[in-house]
């Protein structure tokens, strides 16, 4: 299994950790994750009134548990699934939370962590690329936000496993905006960056838009603007983001 199929399945005890604790949000905000770029983690919304957090760390390729009473951390390499679930059962009775753990997802992933499966070894390097890639995401991502005066969480949602922005303008027309990186897909054999923009649930029609200068407007299917990460800079993104936005108000 690639590096990328492991920190996915890794991702979704995090998931599961917001699912069995936080109470449930009818758009599933609850089992989505943020990326810290100062140590390099997904970790989930704070777990209890104290602020108790699952992460995910790229570098050692571990889960941690982080309380105000204790850290801990599990590396993942050579563990099974039973391993897993039994350790984040353990460490949350152990923090006192107020219900049990339980791994259920509500989707289906390309790949299972059920069996005979146990996390392998996963390459560095590749490791590194997905963690410049999420680091690169964040920053654009804030920095196209600041300078548009927009407001958004900037969040990773464990199903599609991309870091995405959404954001409702004010200004009466009743569009809203989509943004983020996306992992590779039948769409695009690659990490790219996406931008969509619509009306109530229907992708806004971009067949009349003006050329970008950087990336494409697609418009079968999915309805919005792609760009890929290869090669691209912060500066790229954000001017990416920036132009599409403007066609789209």
């Amino acid at each position: 299994m690639d590096t990328l199929a492991q920190v996915h399945l890794a991702s979704q005890y995090l998931a599961t950790a917001g699912k069995s604790f936080l109470e449930a949000k009818s758009d599933d905000s609850h089992t989505n994750v943020g990326f810290f770029s100062e140590d390099h983690t997904l970790r989930t919304w704070g777990l209890d009134e104290s602020g108790t957090y699952l992460a995910f760390q790229y570098d050692h390729f571990s889960l941690n548990w982080v309380s105000k009473d204790k850290k801990e951390t599990f590396t993942l390499k050579g563990k099974s699934h039973g391993e897993i679930v039994e350790w984040i059962s353990k460490i949350a009775v152990e923090s006192k939370l107020s219900k049990p753990y339980v791994y259920d997802l509500h989707y289906d992933l390309p790949y299972s962590n059920e069996g005979s499966f146990k996390f392998g070894d996963p390459n560095s390097e590749e490791l590194q690329k997905l963690t410049n890639l999420r680091t690169l995401a964040q920053n654009a991502l804030e920095f196209f936000l600041q300078k548009e005066n927009l407001e958004s969480d900037i969040r990773i949602w464990p199903h599609h496993f991309d870091t995405g922005a959404f954001v409702v303008l004010n200004d009466g027309s009743g569009k809203s905006i989509g943004l983020g990186l996306a992992i590779p897909d039948s769409m695009v054999n690659g990490h790219y960056f996406y931008i969509s923009g619509y009306h109530g649930h229907d992708g806004i029609d971009t067949s009349t838009f003006k050329n970008l200068a950087q990336g494409e407007w697609k418009n079968d299917g999915f309805k919005g603007a792609i760009l890929k990460t290869s090669g691209t800079t912060e500066k790229t993104a954000v001017n990416f983001f920036q132009e599409a936005f403007s066609l789209y108000k």
